[in-house]
């Protein structure tokens, strides 16, 4: 792939219908899906001692869901996405930290009080 493609392809693959959805009516609703999307890429020529010319690159992109904007009768709200993976591993590692940190003020106390621990 050209470079001169890669950014073309780029271009097309940041823009705002990546972050908001096409709109969904129904019964009065319209429902308006949006993500956040990040991207990035890199690129480069060159030469070798023997004249030979070449080039390369590659680009990235992610999304994932953040919500949608529901609008009725002229009322907009904004409805979070809540990502139940991330969530879980959020909880999850708080509750490990909490454990650890528990132990060790157990550990401090009992040698405090001259018990080994």
């Amino acid at each position: 792939m050209k470079i001169e493609d890669l950014l073309d392809s780029a271009r097309e693959s940041v823009s705002v219908r990546r972050v908001y959805g096409e709109p969904v009516q129904d019964n009065g609703l319209i429902v308006i899906p949006a993500a956040s999307v990040g991207g990035g890429g890199g690129g480069g020529q060159g030469h070798d001692q023997r004249g030979q010319d070449g080039e390369g690159g590659g680009f990235g992109l992610t999304a994932r869901p953040v919500g949608a904007y529901v609008i009725k009768n002229d009322n907009v709200r904004w409805v979070p996405a809540v990502d139940v993976n991330r969530l879980v591993a959020t909880v999850g590692a708080v509750a490990i930290v909490g454990l650890l940190v528990a132990a060790r003020i157990v550990r401090a106390q009992s040698r405090r009080a001259g018990q080994p621990a």
